[in-house]
């Protein structure tokens, strides 16, 4: 599901031009923020290998996105973005990059690093629940932040889709993957059986703040998806809209 998304989002804002009206610049800030979070989080907390291995992408992916969002901003005249979101764009993108530089060292020394607790543990070892050491307390609190930018991020998109009364520039496969997605990774870790000596409870409990950050966004991925039933009928065409919001710009 996540390669086809970034390649449906690519081709959609190639088409149209438009990508810097039609996306939210603190939706993707937001995203990238809880993808990073979710990369850093789940490295410390000890999660499946998968969790790791989908944030790793997400955050590529995110990168990718804004990269093309700044490129139509300047291809189309926008206006200089504010100091904060300058700041707030420079921090998540060196600190993107330095994470994965550094995970991708982790992993090359040592080729353990990804298996998960599995390896942590041996048959011997005492049954019942295991209490997190001081490291996945600090990643499931970095997790737990990431859940809340997942959340938080959808909401000025949906703002900008309002304000406009379109979904122009967006394309409607991004968020469809995205739910589904979501939805698979969700499942997959619900699905997968504790280590010997964990218990359901503590297993969920271990996997809480990326399974609200993977299930619980998929509320708001639904208000999207209505928006773009109630804007497809009236939305005018792209040539017509792109040449509306720039003559807007060159008003300003």
């Amino acid at each position: 599901c996540l390669c086809p998304m970034l390649c449906r989002q690519f081709y959609q804002a190639c088409r149209t031009g438009i990508m810097d009206q039609a996306l939210s610049i603190y939706f993707l800030l937001g995203w990238l923020g809880g993808d990073l979070l979710n990369l850093i989080g789940s490295f410390l907390a000890d999660q499946l290998p998968l969790q790791v291995y989908t944030a790793i992408y997400y955050v590529l992916a995110d990168l990718g996105m804004l990269s093309l969002y700044c490129y139509y901003r300047v291809k189309n005249g926008g206006r200089a973005f504010p100091a904060p979101i300058n700041a707030a764009f420079v921090f998540l993108s060196v600190g993107s990059l330095s994470s994965l530089s550094l995970l991708g060292r982790a992993s090359a020394e040592d080729p353990g690093t990804f298996k998960g607790r599995a390896l942590l543990s041996a048959p011997g070892d005492e049954l019942g629940p295991k209490p997190f050491s001081r490291t996945e307390i600090i990643g499931f609190t970095i997790g737990s932040i990431s859940s809340v930018l997942y959340l938080c991020s959808r909401v000025p998109q949906i703002h900008t889709n309002y304000k406009r009364k379109s979904t122009s520039g967006v394309s409607y496969s991004l968020f469809a993957l995205v739910m589904l997605g979501n939805s698979l990774y969700g499942l997959s870790v619900l699905l997968k059986n504790p280590e010997p000596g964990q218990g359901q409870g503590d297993y969920i409990l271990h996997h809480l703040p990326w399974l609200v950050g993977s299930l619980g966004v998929l509320a708001l991925d639904v208000v999207i998806s209505f928006q773009f039933l109630a804007y497809r009928k009236g939305r005018p065409g792209t040539l017509e809209e792109r040449d509306a919001l720039l003559g807007e710009q060159d008003e300003s």
